[in-house]
């Protein structure tokens, strides 16, 4: 009775409550928006605030394309922001349709009702729902109105360099005497803004400008005695050497131009940022400094590029085969040139940040280009080379006249006004030409140490054949990396500054090295180079894991475990093939390419094996039976057809065996397993053999039975058990027929015991005089011909004889007609 009334007591509280915690329920699940939905309309307006604070900052800097760069680079990276946020929505929304799918459709009209928590719940998902597509609506929204952004400006940096190349500017104004009271004005502006910096420089800043300077001056000592005693014998051509070969000019002229340029730059940058770590310069000098740094590194590499090339001191290391006084011309042609553009382009900062007249910008520009113009014209027209009889030759046609061409429409678009596109290709010919010849030098130099020996005849090749075991062979697949390296790191060096000097902006490589980095899209297929480098490294590591474990299970695990030869074999292989697939699948999986879309690949390898792959297949198939059934193993030996030998290794396509003449045959496996095949050492070594003895007829059978049996039981290699048997097989027809049957422990001992057991078959019985009877020998007899004369001799007694046979017939007729007989002909058949 009391459990009764617990029990009514219970059933009437639960009653009581039922609704209070169905609204609970439902206030909970309607609780919109959530803290994830808030979050991230949080997020979108800080976006779209941006966004509207750079698209009026496009218009305010339309005109300065560094700034327009920066700007994207700041959109793209917002872009992504954008769909990140909508992303970040993707599990909860997945959530809410599996929740809903589970719910099921509310009931129809006329169905009974749901309850009140499922009704609850299910507008809550659905208001939910609406929130964040409503989010994710704007996030895309967001997404397209920045990517609008992008491309308006592209299009807007298009315009500014198609402008800059076309504008044409009034050549009266800029030549007029005013330009000389400017440009004094402008020198006397920028050297007071040197002088007061230097002043300050060296009253308030004088140990930082030391301190900056000695340790820019420590490092580039480091750089230089350093560089000089690690790689003086590549960029440092050896006037001893009379005849060096192409390779070694190559190599000198592209690392003399290389290694000394990378010092000098890595000199003046760090110059530069130990300036401003120590904060010695200010927003002026700093552009200016950052100018000069560019101009000088310009001018030495060019200088060092001429003279690498044309090695006015060392004609022997030339790579162009000119004459000593015109290839000095051209070193000093060409530097001038490099100094010329450098000033220009120093000016041209100079004029910017100081704010000059644009007349003066004109002229500066006017007389680069003019200057630059003459130069051109003056090289192509050089006479380098002297023929033999001494007449000076010029240039091939093509390239004089392409020099000339440049020259003269350089020097004809400055004087019609196009100031912009004579400044571009005077830079273009100097820089770019410079940036050019290195890399195809770096790239010839890079083919000809791949080429076979290649390496080897390098001072490098040379010092490692001397200082280690490298072969030749290894040594020409050392060249193929150090030319694959060179090759690769040409293209990352002056890939980038050729674009640089084009016009792009470091910002634009920077969003193309990104989205290589990340993925490239084209079409449906999107390319990651990070994701494919990684799925090589994993795949790689797998690959030696795989190895490792290869090893160690074989030599540390079975090995100790005294495990048969041939099983180790299976297993190592078994283990070897699964964790290599293992690996291709996670490198696979790593580089980012779904799995699923290999299907198309299967189907059409799959209509392959149909058709052309049946025999790989099949003998693939075998390989894993031989594998899995061991029919034999590694070691055994066996008679497959007129094949016998030792098998060496079991592949999953072919096994390898070795005949007893060291001859090794590859054996398909599909062979081995649909055709019969012979195994002396399947379970074990144990084997008979037989020994066929012929005795002669009139001997003692029995003592010759005996004088067997006691020799095939006195052999040490003889089993006792099994016993030697001793059979009187058959009457042939020359001999009585004996075979002596022998078990051995191990059969491969077989040709020893049958070679003693001949022996002294032949010993023994010598000494019982049993006879072994042999096929008697035909002997032929040779009848020897008398010799003929030779020559003139034969043919004499040969007429004679022919003679004597006539006047013999002619005498005998005679006679018979005398006598009066006629002569008979013969009967007939």
């Amino acid at each position: 009775m009391p459990f009764r009334l617990l029990r009514l007591v219970l059933i009437l509280a639960l009653v009581v409550s039922a609704p209070q915690s169905l609204d609970a329920v439902a206030q909970e699940l309607g609780q919109a928006p959530s803290e994830l939905v808030a979050d991230q309309q949080k997020i979108l307006q800080d976006l779209t605030t941006r966004t509207d604070n750079f698209e009026k900052k496009i218009q305010e800097d339309g005109e300065e394309d560094a700034s327009l760069v920066d700007i994207r680079l700041q959109l793209e990276e917002m872009s992504r922001g954008a769909l990140n946020s909508a992303l970040t929505f993707r599990p909860r929304l997945a959530e809410i349709n599996a929740r809903l799918e589970q719910l099921g459709a509310p009931p129809a009209e006329g169905q009974p009702p749901e309850p009140d928590i499922v009704t609850s719940e299910r507008q809550a998902l659905a208001s939910e729902k609406a929130e964040i597509n409503a989010v994710i609506a704007a996030a895309q929204n967001l997404s397209i109105r920045i990517s609008g952004l992008i491309d308006k400006i592209a299009n807007m940096r298009s315009e500014l360099f198609r402008n800059l190349l076309t504008k044409r500017y009034v050549l009266s104004d800029a030549l007029s005497p005013e330009v000389i009271s400017d440009a004094n004005d402008e020198f006397t502006g920028f050297y007071k803004a040197v002088s007061s910096w230097l002043t300050f420089a060296f009253k308030f800043k004088f140990q930082a400008v030391l301190a900056a300077t000695l340790t820019a001056l420590s490092l580039a000592a480091v750089l230089f005695i350093g560089g000089r005693r690690l790689f003086g014998r590549v960029f440092e051509a050896d006037p001893s050497v009379e005849d060096p070969s192409y390779l070694s000019r190559l190599s000198v002229a592209f690392w003399s131009t290389l290694l000394p340029t990378l010092a000098v730059g890595v000199f003046l940058v760090s110059t530069v940022f130990f300036f401003n770590y120590y904060n010695v310069l200010r927003g002026d000098i700093g552009v200016f400094l950052n100018a000069l740094v560019g101009v000088l590194a310009v001018v030495f590499c060019v200088n060092r590029l001429t003279n690498a090339a044309l090695e006015p001191r060392l004609p022997n290391w030339r790579l162009i085969p000119v004459e000593t006084g015109p290839a000095r011309w051209l070193v000093r042609l060409t530097t001038a040139m490099a100094v010329v553009i450098g000033i220009n382009n120093f000016l041209s900062v100079v004029n910017d940040k100081m704010g000059s007249p644009l007349s003066l910008t004109i002229a500066r520009s006017f007389v680069a280009t003019i200057i630059v113009g003459v130069i051109l014209i003056l090289m192509g027209l050089l006479k380098p080379f002297k023929a033999a009889d001494g007449t000076w030759r010029p240039w091939p046609a093509w390239l004089r006249y392409t020099a000339v061409a440049l020259g003269l429409s350089t020097i004809a678009a400055a004087l019609l006004g196009y100031i912009g596109l004579a400044i571009f290709v005077s830079l273009q010919v100097v820089v770019t030409g410079t940036i050019l010849v290195t890399a195809y030098i770096g790239f010839l130099s890079a083919r000809a140490i791949g080429e076979e020996g290649g390496f080897a005849n390098t001072s490098i090749g040379r010092w490692l054949s001397a200082h280690s075991s490298y072969e030749e062979s290894a040594l020409d697949q050392l060249g193929l990396v150090v030319s694959v390296a060179i090759n690769l790191m040409i293209v990352l060096v002056f890939l980038p500054l050729i674009l640089l000097t084009w016009g792009f902006q470091p910002g634009d490589i920077q969003a193309w090295g990104y989205k290589l980095a990340t993925g490239l899209t084209i079409g449906s297929v999107t390319i990651s180079v990070t994701g494919i480098l990684t799925g090589i490294v994993v795949f790689i590591i797998g690959y030696f894991l795989t190895r490792w474990f290869q090893g160690w299970l074989d030599g540390s695990v079975m090995a100790r475990g005294k495990v048969d030869t041939g099983v180790r074999n299976s297993i190592r292989l078994a283990v070897g093939y699964a964790g290599v697939a293992l690996a291709a699948l996670v490198g696979i999986s790593a580089a980012g390419i779904d799995l699923s879309n290999l299907a198309l690949v299967a189907g059409a390898l799959s209509l392959g094996i149909g058709f052309g792959l049946q025999n790989v297949v099949s003998n693939f198939v075998s390989g894993l039976i031989l594998l899995a059934e061991r029919p034999f193993k590694v070691g055994d030996w066996i008679v497959a057809g007129d094949i016998s030998g030792t098998v060496k290794k079991i592949s999953v396509r072919a096994t390898e065996i070795e005949t007893f003449q060291r001859q090794s045959v590859i054996l398909p496996n599909s062979n081995l397993i649909n055709n019969a095949v012979g195994n002396w050492t399947h379970r074990n070594k144990l084997g008979r053999i037989d020994i066929k003895v012929g005795v002669a007829y009139g001997s003692d059978v029995k003592q010759a039975h005996a004088v067997l049996l006691e020799i095939a039981r006195g052999h040490p290699l003889v089993l006792k058990n099994p016993e030697p048997f001793v059979l009187f097989s058959n009457f042939g027809p020359a001999a009585l027929e004996f075979e002596i049957r022998v078990f051995l422990a191990d059969v491969m001992n077989g040709n020893i015991v049958q070679n003693d057991i001949r022996f002294a078959v032949l010993d023994l019985f010598a000494d019982q005089h049993i006879e072994i009877p042999s096929a008697p020998r035909a002997v032929v007899e040779t009848k020897k011909h008398e010799a003929w004369p030779i020559d003139d001799d034969k043919i004499e007694a040969e007429f004679a004889e022919q003679e004597r046979a006539a006047a013999e017939a002619a005498a005998e007729t005679k006679r018979l007609a005398k006598s009066g007989r006629k002569t008979r002909k013969p009967d007939p058949d």
